[in-house]
């Protein structure tokens, strides 16, 4: 597995395994344990997902040694401020059963994100914690938050698939040292992502699939992948891509379908952060 290496000298790697929705716990667990086997070795989760003992679990019976697996949490909007994301963390640790995290992430860039990140900081230099970052913070939040922290963040998550591929964006992770990390890097197949034409004919030249065309461009462009799939053989699919070099003509090609809006989730839309702030509410209505 092709690792990353963050801007702290931690190297993460660039394909990793997701569960969000994954609710049901014996489910997460049989699903982590499938792809711990297949060889994933990042699992990403987070307190609002509801699964983070079943990730714990399934690593702990794993028989693969901890130190060889790199496992992400994030802290949600209703656990952030400087004593609520202190306490957030102890209770990943707690569902997790473990005594450090790999990665620790701002869910959303609500909230006393500050007091969270302050918190974020201190855990990193206690060593409990060894990476810290945010996700969907979008450009602004990104610069603002890199003035004013002490320890700049080493990893954003974001929607980022052929139909919203944010080059500018990335243009501005680069510049900090920020790793991009793509969250549902499929966008779960919306606007016909798996029967669009472009991709086809690029998968059928190299005989792969749609799914290894598009998490192959992401980690051409510099992007950790974090897909997700319940079913073993799509594992093994997604797992697929790192014998094979996307030319620069496929990715001209893959250029020309971004629509240069979000599919999944925008975070500066007022209906959905009204929706974000509910979630836990109602964890079905919306993606993370």
């Amino acid at each position: 597995m092709q690792t990353i290496k963050l801007h702290n000298g931690v190297e993460m790697p660039q394909e990793g395994f997701g569960v969000f929705q994954v609710s049901d716990l014996k489910v997460c667990e049989q699903a982590v344990s499938e792809a711990i086997a297949t060889g994933y070795r990042l699992i990403d989760t987070a307190s609002s997902y509801r699964n983070e003992m079943a990730v714990g679990d399934a690593v702990r019976k794993s028989g693969v040694s901890r130190g060889d697996l790199f496992v992400t949490s994030k802290a949600f909007i209703n656990e952030m401020g400087y004593e609520h994301t202190k306490e957030a963390f102890q209770r990943t640790l707690g569902n997790l059963c473990f005594d450090y995290l790999d990665l620790y992430l701002i869910h959303m860039p609500f909230g006393d994100y500050y007091g969270a990140w302050r918190a974020m900081e201190e855990l990193y230099k206690e060593g409990r914690i060894r990476a810290i970052g945010v996700s969907n913070f979008q450009s602004d939040r990104i610069i603002d938050i890199c003035y004013t922290a002490e320890i700049k963040p080493m990893v954003n998550q974001l929607e980022l698939h052929p139909f919203y591929q944010r080059e500018d964006e990335l243009a501005i992770l680069r510049e900090y040292g920020i790793v991009p990390q793509a969250w549902a890097p499929f966008a779960e197949g919306m606007n016909g992502m798996f029967t669009n034409p472009v991709l086809k004919n690029i998968a059928e030249r190299h005989g792969k699939t749609v799914a290894q065309i598009i998490l192959r461009w992401n980690v051409q462009r510099g992007v950790s992948v974090i897909p997700k799939s319940v079913h073993q053989s799509r594992m093994e699919e997604n797992l697929g891509i790192w014998d094979f070099e996307l030319s620069a003509e496929d990715m001209r090609l893959i250029s020309t379908l971004d629509l240069s809006h979000p599919l999944m989730l925008d975070p500066r839309k007022p209906s959905e952060v009204h929706r974000l702030f509910n979630y836990l509410d109602n964890p079905v209505l919306t993606s993370l």
